[in-house]
């Protein structure tokens, strides 16, 4: 079985922000490989950083002139501007299946996973509405309260009625350029006392 680069949530109220993107890596310096961008198959530049813990398989295994599937952290500080952070990649080429054949359709065995390139999984509490910007903000906090990352807020375009602020939420959301735009709400737990 190909394992998930989105794996589902382990429980309903699991924060996160991640998501799968496709394109070529390319480091601002050849030997500082840890900071660049991803080139999207549109030309398309956004501004990347490599995690500690991705570091060793792209020194030891990444060719800087072959596309990939970028497993990525989002960050912004407004709508118009995302940084991605590479946690990983995924490379079903270097899979098998369970009849030990080698899978090459890679964009075929992403869809049949229910994912495509270009879309985040961000779930976390709704803390913002902008009804005229159509804006949205969402807390991200880490799952374990000794962990030295704090919580992180990502920005989406996206509408939410008013009465879902500071409600659960898991959006599904798709990278248009250098913006996140959402597609799916489902609201997980409302903190209203409003129905749906």
């Amino acid at each position: 079985m190909i394992k998930s680069p989105i794996p589902k949530v382990s429980n309903k109220k699991q924060f996160r922000a991640i998501g799968i993107v496709y394109g070529m890596y390319k480091p601002h310096e050849d030997n500082l490989l840890n900071k660049g961008f991803i080139e999207d198959l549109n030309g398309h530049k956004i501004d990347s950083v490599v995690l500690g813990k991705a570091l060793p398989v792209i020194k030891k295994f990444i060719n800087f002139e072959k596309q990939y599937y970028w497993i990525v952290y989002p960050r912004n500080n407004n709508s118009n501007n995302i940084h991605l952070q590479i946690a990983g990649i995924w490379d079903p080429s270097n899979f098998k299946d369970n009849d030990d054949v080698i899978i090459n359709k890679t964009h075929d065995l992403l869809l049949s996973l229910g994912l495509k390139d270009n879309l985040f999984s961000i779930r976390g509490k709704l803390i913002f509405i902008n009804i005229q910007e159509k804006e949205l903000i969402i807390k991200i906090c880490p799952s374990n309260k000794n962990q030295k990352n704090k919580s992180f807020k990502i920005l989406v375009k996206g509408e939410i009625p008013m009465k879902f602020i500071n409600s659960f939420v898991s959006l599904e959301v798709m990278r248009i350029e250098n913006s996140l735009v959402m597609e799916k709400v489902e609201i997980i737990e409302v903190k209203s006392s409003e129905s749906i």
